[in-house]
């Protein structure tokens, strides 16, 4: 299994990104994605998930209102859009898959099987 992150870079704050997670090598049953940032110095944080299957969406405090996760199942693809960044947004994006997760779960970083490498987001003030 290979998760790809991309889409990072530098951008304003107030402004918006989109990152995207390509999939190669997973079978979609039961599989929950999700993103998660590291800022230096802290500890990684769940900002969003979604499952495969059916579509649900679970969002961090500090993601929602402002982030949203989608898929495209054809393309095998998980995006998250990013509105209204600021710099407390600033960190590294990893996006993970976990097979068989339960939505109680879903933000604990330790039921995650895979992941991907992580993109860079800088919003500058």
């Amino acid at each position: 299994v290979q998760l790809q992150a991309s889409g990072g870079g530098l951008v304003q704050a107030g402004h918006s990104l989109r990152l995207s997670c390509s999939t190669s090598g997973l079978t979609f049953n039961s599989v929950t994605m999700g993103w998660f940032r590291q800022a230096p110095g802290k500890e990684r944080e769940f900002v969003a998930g979604i499952r495969w299957n059916g579509g649900n969406r679970y969002y961090g405090e500090s993601a929602k209102g402002r982030f949203t996760i989608y898929r495209d199942i054809a393309k095998k693809t998980v995006s998250l859009g990013m509105n209204s960044l600021n710099p407390a947004d600033t960190a590294a994006y990893y996006c993970a898959a976990c097979i068989g997760l339960i939505a109680s779960t879903v933000t604990d970083r330790g039921r995650y099987h895979y992941w991907g490498q992580g993109t860079q987001v800088t919003v500058s003030s």
